[in-house]
């Protein structure tokens, strides 16, 4: 007789006062989320954390007595039984959402957002989270280029560049064929058109340098190769960084 296993439920706890698509109802709702408590109170949500152990943390950056990075330089203490943490703010400014990211939050979302997507992106980092080894670590370096250069994590073209540089790395030749082969297998991947993922690709770029973070360019790859007037087609940046990801193993 075969044994059932029951799935265990991703425990998730809320710190937002602000719930305009009725998120927190959603995953309340959800069988595949256990919502463990709720607070807009930045010492509660710290000693909640560590009292309930959730899986997740959905937190607003704005909280009460403590905000949110202090709430996660705290939680930082707790190592392996730290949550994994998204941001769900209105503080769209690149500084947050590189501070958010470099301090150990696992993504950074712009409202408003909707539920469905907010659980495809936990469940997303939390399948990553159990993958080991070089594809974890290779995620982790690109993200970390990314966020360097200006690129933020929320819009469309950060996911599509990303997808892009594994590619390349798994397959350099790809770079050959990026219109006919690459652009095509991002969108079948993501369920969209290839020339969404070519104007998202266009529009992370001109954000990065938009933002005149091009000294930082510059410096990852030790060359002065851009300056403010020319940017890099989507082929060249995703051809740089992957080379980089190569040569550093």
């Amino acid at each position: 007789m075969e044994k059932f296993i029951e799935k265990r439920m991703t425990k998730i706890y809320f710190a937002d006062s602000n719930d305009d698509n009725g998120v927190l109802e959603y995953f309340k709702k959800n069988g595949n989320f256990q919502v463990v408590g709720f607070s807009t109170d930045g010492n509660k949500v710290v000693e909640d954390v560590k009292k309930l152990e959730p899986d997740v943390l959905v937190m607003e950056v704005l909280l009460q007595n403590l905000d949110g990075f202090a709430v996660l330089d705290k939680l930082r203490e707790l190592k392996e039984k730290c949550p994994k943490v998204f941001f769900v703010s209105n503080l769209s400014h690149s500084g947050f959402v590189s501070k958010a990211i470099s301090s150990g939050a696992s993504y950074f979302m712009v409202k408003p957002i909707s539920p469905e997507n907010l659980e495809s992106r936990i469940n997303e980092v939390l399948n990553n989270s159990q993958t080991k080894g070089a594809g974890r670590e290779l995620d982790e370096k690109i993200s970390n280029i990314f966020i360097s250069i200006g690129i933020p994590a929320h819009i469309k073209g950060y996911q599509f560049l990303r997808e892009a540089v594994k590619l390349a790395v798994e397959e350099p030749e790809i770079i050959g064929s990026i219109t006919k082969k690459l652009y095509p297998t991002i969108a079948e991947r993501f369920e969209t058109s290839s020339s969404k993922v070519e104007r998202g690709m266009r529009h992370a770029i001109e954000v990065a340098w938009n933002r005149g973070k091009i000294e930082n360019i510059n410096s990852i790859f030790g060359l002065k190769i851009y300056n403010r007037n020319e940017k890099p087609t989507n082929g060249e940046l995703i051809a740089l960084i992957a080379d980089k990801m190569i040569m550093d193993g």
